[in-house]
């Protein structure tokens, strides 16, 4: 689920993350496509695009789903906070198409919510990012800690994956020991997984950090990750029908598409606890509820944000140890601000431009392709709404 991985170079905000579809054939996908593409899009003509631009969106949309084997993608894009297109394309499910009104598992675009709530639990006090995590002091006492770096760990080190290990390159704890909840999880973790560095002093990509920012959202709130995430940030943006995604396809929510693995990956596999990834990738959403809350943290005008602006600095500017990361939002010079996320059988990216756009784009699989990153599922998204948004000058892309 690391973001800032592949083609940096070539993407115009980098996202590194890639999926397709293996359990349908490129012949059945596309017969599924052809029966549904023709159903209704919402969200075109009547939010302000012109006929042939409406249709020039389409086919873009469309090429990339049969190129690339897509079953089904979303997406929702805003401008200065209003929202001015959303679409879908393809198959939530075999013969049901996709719609704006789909949800996926957004995985790691988990990540800048929780970052949203910690940021807004330092605007009224309640934590810092100097705070210790553990030791008898910490925000989680209850853990008992092997030696000084661990007890050194701060809010801040977590939000900037530079807490010294814990990494996603190997032995990520949150793919682990699925029969386990946080508690026993992170007590696990501590016991078993070693630091490999000194907290501050190098940028590791961790889940675990991020299941740890959420164990301490709840002991600051004393309330659930999901219900202080819901009340303190996605109620306020209109986004409250978000909620947690489940691991089985037994458990798929109403509106929920259907995921498809690639490359023998299983997206319902068992032992991949969804739930137990809550505050860095359990998130269930529509594109258009990601906008709602990309369009309240973007520092444009139009929608009210929920935080200061000198709280999104803080929130948007990386560290001399990961230069092209911030506090749960991968960040350029632009500046520019996106989260993707990863999970079998799903690709999402969130991004926040400087030139006053918003978008989510998601999909319901993944590829990697280690031979032509280029055609990693991440990097055909990205370069998708980039060519998108730049085909209707209004939207000064």
């Amino acid at each position: 689920m690391d973001l800032r991985g592949i083609e940096l170079a070539f993407l115009e905000i980098g996202s590194p993350l890639g999926c397709i579809v293996a359990s349908l054939t490129r012949r059945r996908c596309l017969q599924g496509l052809a029966a549904c593409l023709a159903a209704p899009k919402l969200g075109a003509q009547e939010r302000g695009l012109t006929e042939e631009q409406s249709r020039r969106l389409a086919e873009m949309a469309e090429a990339a789903l049969r190129e690339e084997v897509i079953p089904g993608l979303s997406l929702a894009i805003a401008r200065q906070g209003r929202l001015v297109h959303r679409a879908a394309f393809g198959l939530a499910d075999a013969g049901e198409p996709c719609t704006p009104a789909h949800q996926f598992r957004l995985a790691s675009v988990s990540k800048p919510i929780t970052s949203v709530v910690i940021h807004r639990l330092f605007e009224q006090g309640r934590l810092a990012p100097g705070d210790r995590v553990f030791g008898a002091a910490g925000r989680l006492p209850q853990f008992e800690t092997p030696t000084p770096a661990h007890r050194a760990i701060t809010i801040q080190h977590l939000l900037t994956h530079t807490c010294g290990g814990w990494g996603n390159k190997k032995n990520d704890p949150m793919f682990q020991q699925g029969q386990l909840g946080h508690e026993d999880l992170i007590a696990w973790t501590l016991r078993t997984i070693p630091l490999e560095g000194e907290p501050g002093q190098g940028y590791a990509y961790s889940n675990f950090g991020y299941c740890l920012l959420g164990r301490v959202i709840e002991a600051v709130t004393g309330e659930t990750y999901e219900t202080a995430t819901r009340r303190l940030v996605l109620a306020p943006c209109g986004a409250a029908g978000m909620t947690m995604a489940g691991s089985s396809r037994s458990e798929r929510q109403p509106g929920e598409v259907v995921y498809h693995g690639t490359q023998g990956e299983d997206p319902y596999r068992p032992g991949m606890n969804i739930r137990r990834m809550d505050s860095h990738g359990g998130w269930l959403a529509s594109a258009e509820e990601v906008v709602r809350f990309l369009v309240h943290v973007d520092g444009h005008a139009g929608a009210p944000d929920l935080l200061q602006p000198a709280t999104l600095q803080a929130m948007t500017t990386p560290t001399t140890a990961g230069p092209g990361y911030a506090r749960g939002w991968s960040v350029n010079a632009r500046p520019n601000w996106w989260h993707g996320g990863s999970l079998p059988g799903t690709s999402t990216l969130a991004v926040r431009t400087a030139s006053g756009l918003c978008w989510a784009v998601l999909a319901n699989t993944r590829r990697r392709n280690r031979e032509e990153p280029g055609r990693d599922t991440g990097v055909v998204l990205d370069r998708l709404m980039w060519r998108l948004v730049r085909s209707v000058p209004e939207w000064q892309a």
